[in-house]
């Protein structure tokens, strides 16, 4: 995992990537990712509709720095030229990579025909996924579940359409439809995806503690891993799961850096979102960071009415203090 991943042209660092989260993988966080040694970080899942349409909220989740590339930008849709327009778009925005939606389970995007609902119509994923690979040239990526059953069967043939069409990767949650985030992951249809195509294929699923990374690669054999909900308030987990991969074994993040990885979130999401926001933001996700510590559950209690960026420094300044640690910021 730490040595580097060539997707398409694109030639990553290490083949640790984090996953689209949907309301969470922001600029500030992809940030967080990036700083911890993360070797692509992915934008939330962005509507082609709403790119297309120049919707002002869907177009700012494009927003990039120079600081977070390579950047993977992932898109969902069911209508082949919608999403060749908004694939134009996205690569004029400067991302790196496109991503395209093969795996979203949720209601509101399942029935307008697309996300999973793809992985059950091979015709127009065909014809969708053509438009696209033609329409940019940047390397195109696909993220897919197990399918609508466990079989695998709608993972495999997505997986051999794509290459033909001539995606670079894939990224395979083997999950089915109906599982969502629940129940165990079937890393058996990784091994599988992996056996069936040429294209490097990436991992996710049910990584919780780094060492799952290791085992997913040993056990599936596949070229990457992708990490969601573990990262969430654990952006370290990157650099956790590299240093394992060189087998330099685990290490623990220690006070300081926990507190000093908050305030660069809080700053971040200041300046990217301004500070109402970033404040109205704050008061549930800074709770995400200091899971397991002693005492959080005060914490998140204080942080709820935070108004202003000094107010969210002093809490943390406070809580460090409460810890018995002597806050250097």
């Amino acid at each position: 995992m730490h040595k580097p991943l060539k997707i398409g042209s694109l030639v990553l660092d290490n083949s640790v990537i984090l996953a689209p989260l949907a309301g969470i993988t922001n600029l500030p966080f992809r940030l967080l990712a990036k700083e911890a040694g993360c070797g692509l970080v992915c934008s939330e899942m962005i509507s082609a509709n709403g790119l297309v349409r120049g919707s002002k909220k869907t177009l700012q989740m494009l927003d990039t720095i120079p600081e977070e590339k390579p950047l993977s930008v992932q898109i969902f849709g069911a209508d082949p030229s919608i999403m060749a327009e908004a694939a134009k778009m996205v690569e004029s925005s400067g991302a790196s990579l496109l991503d395209i939606n093969f795996g979203c389970s949720v209601k509101k995007v399942v029935k307008t025909g697309a996300g999973v609902v793809l992985m059950k119509d091979p015709e127009r994923a065909e014809s969708l996924l053509n438009a696209v690979r033609k329409s940019v040239t940047i390397p195109v990526t696909i993220k897919i579940r197990t399918g609508w059953d466990n079989s695998g069967a709608h993972a495999f043939r997505i997986a051999e359409i794509a290459e033909a069409c001539g995606v670079d990767a894939i990224a395979v949650h083997p999950r089915t439809a109906a599982q969502g985030f629940r129940g165990k992951a079937d890393w058996s249809i990784i091994t599988s995806v992996k056996k069936i195509v040429s294209i490097p294929v990436i991992g996710n699923g049910d990584i919780i503690i780094p060492d799952d990374a290791v085992k997913m690669q040993n056990k599936t054999g596949c070229d990457g891993i992708m990490i969601g909900r573990a990262a969430i308030g654990n952006p370290w987990i990157f650099a956790q799961i590299l240093a394992l991969s060189r087998g330099e074994g685990l290490f623990y993040v220690d006070f300081a850096h926990r507190f000093e990885v908050m305030l660069k979130y809080v700053h971040e999401s200041v300046r990217y979102f301004g500070e109402k926001r970033a404040c109205f933001m704050m008061r549930s996700r800074l709770g995400w960071f200091v899971k397991g510590l002693k005492y959080s559950s005060k914490f998140r209690e204080s942080i709820k009415k935070i108004s202003s960026e000094g107010e969210a420094i002093d809490l943390l300044k406070s809580y460090m203090k409460f810890l018995g640690r002597k806050a250097t910021f």
